[in-house]
């Protein structure tokens, strides 16, 4: 991945994180904020629709498409996106 983009998918991840700490009404901002890491990483989604907050950092989303990811930090603070099954 290229510094911009991985630049980019940390910032969004930091601001998912600072989402799911607002109120009910940010939880589409989360959802809109990981679509968009998702698709950074260049993998189908279309849009999350559900999103499990799983620890600090780490989220389960599900996809309107059917597919859902497990995206998280890693111990380096790169984004790491892994499709779960």
């Amino acid at each position: 991945m290229k510094p911009l983009m991985a630049s980019l998918a940390g910032s969004l991840v930091v601001a998912a994180l600072l989402a799911a700490m607002s109120s009910a009404q940010d939880d589409a901002a989360l959802k809109k904020d990981l679509t968009a890491v998702i698709a950074l990483h260049g993998l189908p989604c279309g849009e999350v629709v559900a999103v499990q907050v799983l620890a600090k950092d780490d989220y389960a989303a599900s996809c309107k498409d059917g597919n859902s990811y497990h995206v998280y930090l890693n111990a380096e603070g790169r984004v790491i996106v892994e499709a779960r099954k």
